[in-house]
């Protein structure tokens, strides 16, 4: 009995230094972490209310969250064709890449797009081809009342604000466009140091908030507007009704985002919320609008003036036309965005449905100044999607004088379309107020990029238009774009769409416009 006793204890004992000896093991801690994450978080699975699929799959259930967080990079590395992607397929980008870098752009083997699906456009070659242009061409903007004219390139930077950008990424744009000789627009955030210190051109956006121009009651200081808009790089000033991928609404910066330089360049308290609201305080009627891009231009000293909308109702657009000829002015350009545009964030709802796209907003604009006979005293901008030399001559025909490109733009930068704009965490440092990630974009490397992106392009609208037996934006005609109504029918933009005279709305108003001529009024914006 004795022995058996003796025998029960020294297994007793024996066990019980083993236990101890695992215990104290640095194996068993590394096992026994894992193994306890991995209970409490099942047992948290179990007893939460805030997740049905969890509740019922624990631990399980997190794969489908995770899968979820990679679908958008394993849907574009692994799954898009390279004609697939949304907003800017794998073809377009690459090509702006390679102009960017300097290198060959060209495609081996032909084409992949289905050129026989409904929808697809083309730009008609001619049989008499004409010698490429040496020299890029530029569009003077400044109608009568402008006392200095700007001549504009085909392709600029569209706008941008500092605070959507990083600093470095405003200063490499800005600096591109001084080395390209082309524009860039500044966006409704603000003039700051990043804008202004390359001494690239600039158009300097105003929008609602009226940020670096703002009095204490968040309205227009017209002597700060005055002083800033004579800085010698601001060449043209814009006033922004609206933006194409969310016309109609305006935007919260939220206070934690209000650092003191954003402060300072927005003119608004430092860790205060910020509200741009969705209309303008300097104008409620066509009329007024008018009058006061006129205000605009006496206080710019002359520079041209003008105002970026995305375009919605044909009878306001007409409104504002009676307006500029009852007043006798004008501005002396107009920006037309497209719904396909771009932004840092916007409702979907909005980029989705909310206004015309940017082919019939261009020749719902070019044809109202044409049949107002406004036509020559107003140049005409297109944003939207712009990205190719191609694109380029389509907004050409559709009744534009030159274009401007923001996410292309962001592309040459190193913009891997990761659509993180809106979150702080762009990856390769373009959209982002991290100074970390900021500081990954060499600005003296990326501002030649921009440069080499914008004359690449440039030159390849060039080269088309010579295809085209066409050597001036001039000479581009709406039989030249084709369009596939269906497999077996194609239309020229000449045969599609109506095409009105100069002055035809005074002297006779066509059957599809007269309903909208009739009823547009200059004194206020009827639906």
């Amino acid at each position: 009995m004795l022995k058996t006793t003796l025998v029960v204890l020294s297994a007793s004992l024996a066990a019980g230094a083993a236990l101890a000896a695992l215990v104290l093991s640095p194996w068993w801690w590394a096992a026994a972490g894992p193994l306890l994450l991995l209970a409490s978080t099942a047992v948290h699975d179990l007893t939460q209310r805030r997740h049905s699929l969890l509740r019922n799959y624990p631990l399980a259930g997190h794969l489908r969250y995770a899968l979820e967080a990679v679908r958008p990079e394993l849907q574009q590395y692994f799954v898009e064709r390279n004609t697939d992607g949304r907003p800017f397929d794998r073809d377009t980008r690459s090509i702006v890449y390679e102009r960017a870098k300097g290198t060959d752009s060209a495609e081996p083997f032909g084409t992949e797009q289905d050129l026989y699906l409904p929808g697809s456009e083309y730009l008609a070659p001619s049989m008499a081809p004409c010698p490429q242009p040496t020299e890029p061409p530029r569009v003077r903007i400044g109608g009568p009342d402008c006392s200095q004219p700007y001549d504009m390139a085909l392709l600029n930077v569209s706008a941008m604000s500092f605070g959507s950008l990083s600093g470095n990424a405003v200063l490499a744009l800005n600096t591109g466009a001084r080395l390209g000789g082309f524009a860039h627009d500044t966006g409704e955030g603000g003039l700051s140091e990043y804008h202004t210190r390359p001494g690239g051109d600039l158009v300097w956006e105003i929008g609602t908030g009226y940020f670096g121009c703002r009095d204490e009651d968040g309205g227009l200081d017209e002597r700060q507007f005055a002083e800033k808009a004579a800085l010698p790089q601001v060449k043209c000033v814009s006033l922004k009704i609206s933006q194409g991928a969310k016309p109609g609404i305006g935007g919260v910066l939220p206070g934690a985002k209000v650092n003191a330089e954003i402060a300072a360049v927005r003119g608004v308290p430092r860790g205060e919320t910020v509200v741009s609201p969705p209309y303008h305080r300097v104008y409620s009627t066509p009329r007024e609008l008018v009058r006061f891009l006129a205000r605009m231009r006496e206080l710019a000293g002359g520079k041209p003036v003008g105002f970026k909308l995305c375009v919605g109702s044909r009878r306001e657009f007409l409104a504002v036309c009676k307006a500029m000829l009852e007043e006798g002015t004008a501005p002396d350009f107009i920006v037309v965005d497209g719904a396909e545009g771009g932004t840092g964030a916007a409702p979907l709802e909005f980029a989705d449905l909310v206004g015309l796209p940017l082919g019939e907003g261009l020749m719902t604009v070019h044809n109202a100044l044409v049949g107002t006979g406004l036509r020559k005293r107003v140049t005409i901008g297109a944003s939207g999607k712009v990205a190719t030399g191609g694109d380029l001559v389509r907004r050409l025909v559709q009744g534009a004088d030159f274009t401007n490109s923001a996410r292309a733009m962001m592309f040459a930068l190193g913009c891997i379309q990761a659509q993180r704009c809106h979150t702080n965490t762009c990856p390769v440092g373009v959209a982002t107020q991290d100074a970390r990630r900021a500081r990954a974009l060499d600005v003296g490397d990326k501002s030649q990029r921009v440069r080499r992106y914008q004359e690449a392009t440039v030159a390849s609208a060039q080269q088309i238009m010579a295809a085209m037996g066409v050597a001036h934006p001039g000479g581009l005609r709406p039989h030249m774009l084709l369009h596939r109504v269906d497999p077996h029918t194609v239309r020229s933009y000449a045969q599609l769409h109506e095409w009105l005279a100069p002055g035809q709305l005074l002297a006779s108003p066509p059957e599809g416009w007269a309903g909208d001529w009739q009823a547009a009024d200059p004194d206020r914006f009827t639906r």
